[in-house]
């Protein structure tokens, strides 16, 4: 069962995961065996998938997002399966979502500079037939964020 201080401990993670034990525990009016303890079961009972950094876009030269709109005619299993395998071969694209509506596919891409887009898309075409690919460049970010809310629970 997840209670208030599981969710406020979800929270302080998601803002910053190297938060030590000690600062946790304090934060949450818990001792820092206690805070361990409830940190553990919500790894095991799966709340927490993993830890990572995020990096600094524009110190590792990637300031450029580009949403890619793709729509095809194609939806065999065959196609599936090396539309999947192209894009999870290209580590610029940092997320695919299948869509309703018009476009079957969005895809997010990280790149050095718009002109870059033009690899990206000769490496899509390569490895996989679309029948329609549409290009949005992202002109401003106006909010950026990996932390879920955690109010839901």
């Amino acid at each position: 069962m997840i209670d208030d201080r599981d969710r406020r401990l979800l929270a302080l993670l998601q803002k910053d995961a190297e938060t030590p034990l000690n600062v946790l525990a304090e934060k949450l009016a818990l001792s820092p065996s206690a805070c361990s303890r409830r940190l553990a079961r919500l790894k095991a009972d799966g709340y927490v998938t993993r830890t990572m950094a995020v990096l600094s876009r524009e110190k590792i030269n990637l300031p450029t997002t580009v949403y890619l709109l793709v729509k095809t005619s194609r939806h065999s299993e065959d196609w599936l399966q090396r539309f999947h395998a192209a894009v999870s071969s290209i580590p610029e694209i940092l997320e695919v979502h299948r869509l309703t509506g018009n476009y079957d596919y969005i895809l997010k891409l990280a790149l050095p500079n718009v002109e870059y887009y033009d690899t990206i898309y000769k490496a899509i075409i390569r490895q996989v037939e679309l029948s329609d690919m549409s290009a949005h460049i992202s002109m401003e970010t106006v909010k950026l964020s990996t932390a879920l809310p955690v109010g839901h629970i």
